[in-house]
């Protein structure tokens, strides 16, 4: 069958008619629920399809006003997002815990035609039962009612604290009438900061806490108490420094009791243990194991880290210092880089513009996967920053998806980097609905005349959220709650992002995506060799940064009682005690501003990044193996991985690449941590 895109009209949504239209859409799908249920003879096409139709309608309709909401927020848009969001909460409540359909799904599992059924098929059942399960369709009565009630408060609750998180950085300004107080900062984040300043209609300089800002500061600011100033606001976010409105703190209390109770609702122990259920991960134990094995690897490394740090910046810096703080180790790491590779990050930028590395990005995933991308003009888009583009097999023109690129930092535009869905791959009567992608980032913008200049960081964040959208563009799945990244454990679904980063580190690839902004040149193999060489500066650090971030995760939703601010600051300095390298001042509320975990996907989960990247790097030694743009090792990832979506367990569909179960020693290899 004609695969089509079906993309949203963005100038033509209205933000006034949304509320009611959505009330419209819901109405019809409990009609359309009510028919379903009255089936004599469940099946594929009458009724597990008709639930995929009338799920991808209400998906398309919002999704739009969803992304909207993270990318230009403003009043209006909040205020429809979070009056739809309760009635959508409702809905997907309503439908986890609908029995007859629960007994439909039971009654196909237990046929004969489920037997003829494939792969894809199947494991959309399978994950439809364990999902009716999870909702909570066996229970009656009163725990019933609870149960919606708890969803309903928790999906208020993390909109509360993403809004709180948002509201809290968007209101920290610092202006400065010149730019001797911004001594050390590299010319470009000063044009930054003055361009800034000219859009808040303020004279001279003015730094936020949008990431470009604050990466500046804290990098190359010569002013120890302007670092100062900015890692206090940065780590302030959402305690109630600023303004007690924004205070997570009882919202965390309040998110780990409800979920909780959620739990134990449905029979598990803790949230953790639900959590894992539809994970790779067999149990919390499996988790909390592998990440305390990866923190007695990775504490001695990042303790040496530290130590030569505190040494350098000590007794030997240009600036020298009696003690090292907090708001000093970006700054004097990347002296110290400096020093020992004679490489910092900001010598590769001028290599790097945007205008090379996207389709220089573009370029390399084509010769991995035969595809080919282009931009398509005039697209309907929600900023002028945005960009639209379609992927296409090379080798026969078919249309495989497309993408929106939305890639530059700004005010209203929630922090961070992440791959949304805008539409989902479904065969329909009419053809195949073709996916659709939003790719979001907060990069480094153009400022004046100059391009937009990526560090080497940026660039690997761009090649990580392409991974997860070829993920979900380049299935061949025509079953919506298998097709790209549906499906998929939570646990595995780093795997592409974290894969695709790779190709950031090799010099075949270097050429495609580096260009000097100003000569052209590629960028030089004395540079490439020191950005090797100083790959792993600090990965002791690195590592023991993000076990501290997943066993304060599992923990945390490992607890039986209903913690306050307190236990839960406890919990985290507990954590720090056993694997951080260094201690953060008492002020310091990192939690209150975790938005992967309270206000995304990652509850209970936050260790997928790491045991991903397991997967990644064990998937990538087979390219090192047999060349990184080998046609036919390219081929078979996506086929094994990218294509097959959630029709598999991650597990069964790594083995078919790999030819055996994945291994640490890769992941060792590429962070410096092989013993």
């Amino acid at each position: 069958m004609q695969g089509y895109l079906d993309l949203p009209e963005f100038s033509k949504i209205d933000l006034s008619q949304v509320e009611s239209q959505l009330d419209e859409l819901l109405a019809a799908a409990r009609e359309k629920i009510a028919q379903l249920e009255k089936l004599t003879d469940p099946g594929w096409d009458n009724f597990l399809y008709e639930l995929d139709a009338i799920d991808d309608q209400l998906s398309r309709f919002y999704s739009p006003v969803r992304h909207m909401n993270a990318v230009v927020s403003n009043d209006q848009v909040r205020e429809v997002h979070n009056a739809c969001l309760p009635k959508l909460t409702a809905w997907y409540t309503e439908l986890g815990q609908n029995h007859a359909l629960y007994q439909h799904t039971q009654t196909i599992a237990a046929s004969e035609a489920f037997q003829a059924y494939d792969k894809g098929q199947r494991k959309s059942v399978e994950d439809q039962l364990l999902s009716f399960r999870l909702g909570g369709v066996a229970l009656e009565g009163e725990q019933r009612e609870r149960f919606k009630e708890l969803a309903a408060e928790l999906s208020k609750l993390s909109t509360r604290f993403n809004e709180n998180v948002l509201d809290s950085g968007n209101d920290f300004r610092l202006n400065f009438s010149n730019a001797e107080a911004l001594d050390g900062l590299l010319q470009n984040s000063l044009d930054l900061a003055k361009q800034t300043a000219d859009e808040q209609g303020e004279k001279g300089y003015s730094l936020s806490l949008d990431f470009p800002s604050y990466y500046a500061v804290m990098t190359f600011a010569n002013d120890r108490d302007l670092r100062k100033q900015m890692y206090s606001a940065w780590n302030s976010r959402a305690t109630g420094v600023r303004d007690e409105k924004w205070n997570n703190a009882s919202i965390i209390e309040k998110t780990i009791a409800l979920r909780t109770e959620k739990a134990k609702l449905l029979g598990f122990d803790t949230y953790a243990d639900y959590s894992v259920a539809n994970k790779m991960v067999d149990s919390p134990q499996q988790v909390l194991d592998f990440l305390n094995d990866l923190a007695d690897r990775a504490k001695p490394a990042a303790d040496r880290d530290y130590q030569a740090l505190e040494v350098f910046a000590t007794t030997e810096a240009e600036i020298k210092i009696e003690k090292l703080e907090p708001w000093d180790i970006s700054y004097y790491s990347n002296q110290l880089k400096k020093k020992l590779y004679d490489f910092s990050e900001q010598d590769l930028k001028p290599y790097f513009p945007a205008s090379i590395c996207i389709p220089g990005m573009f370029e390399v995933t084509g010769r991995l996967f035969g595809i080919e991308i282009d931009q398509i003009r005039d697209a309907d888009v929600w900023h002028e920053d945005v960009s639209l583009y379609q992927i296409k097999d090379k080798s026969t023109g078919e249309l495989r998806g497309a993408f929106y690129m939305d890639n530059y930092a700004r005010s209203g535009k929630r922090s961070g980097a992440w791959m949304d869905v805008c539409v989902g791959r479904m065969k329909k009567t009419d053809g195949i609905q073709l996916p659709v992608a939003y790719l979001t980032c907060n990069l480094t913008p153009p400022v004046g005349d100059q391009p937009a200049l990526l560090t080497h960081n940026e660039l690997t964040t761009l090649f990580h959220e392409f991974g997860h959208g070829l993920h979900h563009m380049l299935t061949r799945v025509e079953y919506a709650g298998v097709a790209g990244i549906s499906g998929v454990e939570w646990d595995a679904v780093e795997l592409p992002s974290q894969f695709l980063e790779n190709w950031c580190w090799e010099r075949e690839s270097i050429d495609l995506v580096s260009g000097h902004y100003q000569t052209g040149e590629k960028l030089p193999q004395q540079l490439l060799e020191k950005a090797r060489a100083a790959k792993n500066y600090q990965s002791g650090l690195a590592t023991v940064r993000q076990l501290e971030f997943a066993l304060f995760d599992m923990q945390l939703h490992q607890r039986t009682d209903n913690p306050d601010a307190e236990s839960v600051q406890q919990l985290l300095d507990a954590i720090r005690q056993q694997v951080a390298a260094y201690q953060v001042p008492a002020e310091v509320k990192f939690q209150n501003a975790f938005s992967h975990i309270f206000a995304g996907g990652y509850a209970a989960g936050y260790f997928s990044y790491k045991w991903a990247e397991v997967l990644s790097c064990d998937a990538y030694e087979k390219f090192e193996q047999e060349g990184i743009f080998n046609e036919q090792t390219g081929r078979q990832f996506m086929q094994a991985i990218l294509e097959k979506g959630g029709t598999q367990k991650a597990l069964e569909l790594f083995v078919d690449f790999r030819g055996r179960e994945p291994k640490i020693d890769a992941l060792l290899r590429h962070t410096g941590l092989a013993a």
